[in-house]
């Protein structure tokens, strides 16, 4: 039975799940009835941050048009455009034993593509979630509900997996950002000039 966490909770990923290697990481979300003519698309993005929480180059921002990063330890399993239906709307699969040594936190957002210019925000979406299954056996391992805590914000920090005495943790974050993806990659090391 999976782990449900709350904002600012963490738990052991790898100490109690022996042998665990591979995880994916699910993101979903839906939007709420909205007509303001224009489409709604949400994206997920990872961060691969060293000891200081900043990237170490462009190659550690890893989302669909850098599906892959870690030396291949991450991969984004690519765009949903709508977050229509049931399930996961992307998905990241983790190979936790192949994370480069220098990478001590994965961190998993969730951005409004041109949410600013489209005037949405989080508080038009329901039902936004991160959960972590063993890549092996499918079983779901850890949840996190989002819950209904946002307005104005564009960009959500969701959580990450952090390594602590050589084992991975999970850390449910939930904090919003106003600026979009932008503000979160500069925050994060990125030149976004």
């Amino acid at each position: 039975m999976a782990i449900s966490l709350s904002k600012g909770q963490k738990v052991d990923l790898t100490k109690s799940n022996p042998g665990l290697s591979k995880v994916v990481v699910g993101l979903g979300w839906d939007v709420n009835k909205y007509d303001g003519g224009k489409d709604f698309d949400l994206d997920s993005s990872v961060f691969l941050l060293g000891e200081n929480g900043k990237v170490n180059s462009d190659a550690d921002f890893v989302f669909y048009n850098n599906a892959t990063g870690g030396n291949g330890a991450v991969v984004h399993n690519g765009d949903n455009r709508t977050g229509a239906g049931d399930g996961d709307d992307e998905q990241v699969v983790i190979d936790l034993k192949s994370v480069p040594s220098n990478i001590n936190r994965v961190t998993f957002t969730i951005t409004i593509h041109d949410g600013d210019a489209r005037n949405q925000n989080f508080g038009q979406v329901s039902n936004s979630y991160a959960r972590i299954l063993n890549e092996e056996t499918n079983e779901e391992l850890i949840r996190y509900d989002l819950g209904e805590d946002f307005s104005i914000e564009t960009a959500l920090v969701v959580g990450e997996l952090y390594r602590h005495n050589n084992e991975w943790k999970f850390s449910a974050i939930g904090s919003g950002y106003q600026g979009g993806l932008a503000a979160l990659a500069k925050d994060f090391g990125l030149d976004v000039g």
